[in-house]
């Protein structure tokens, strides 16, 4: 079990809050467990939607990127995109973090009506889910 995960994702909206919220409630707590994205994004409602269909809700409530976190120290970092698993191995070149890449689809380019909207950020959500009890169960 590692001591210190990221999870990493385009903008840090959607899919690196989802797996950081979720593996905060999954794996034990002396593990550090943090969020960022290449880019900074905006909040997304439909996350905090999905998040509390499970009882949670999300840790912070401001994206941010890798260079605004606290601590730039992980044991393992999981990518979530394709940008930014590329950053991940330019960041990671030169040390011994781990870096693991779960292709994870980008649930805002669903389009149709409320609810079809929502299975998509539930979709994500069941996947990140399913990947946290696998990889770390």
């Amino acid at each position: 079990m590692p001591g210190a995960v990221l999870f990493i994702c385009g903008m840090n909206s959607i899919r690196s809050p989802i797996a950081e919220t979720l593996a905060r409630s999954l794996l034990p707590p002396r593990v550090y467990v943090a969020s960022a994205g290449v880019e900074k994004g905006e909040p997304d409602p439909f996350v905090d939607a999905v998040l509390e269909e499970l009882g949670l809700k999300r840790i912070s409530t401001h994206p941010r990127t890798f260079e605004e976190l606290e601590d730039d120290y992980f044991d393992l970092i999981i990518t979530l995109s394709p940008k930014a698993h590329h950053m991940a191995l330019e960041l990671t070149r030169t040390t011994s973090v781990q870096v693991e890449y779960w292709p994870t689809p980008d649930p805002t380019l669903v389009r149709g009506r409320r609810d079809q909207i929502m299975e998509a950020y539930r979709d994500v959500r069941d996947n990140l889910k399913h990947h946290i009890q696998e990889r770390f169960g």
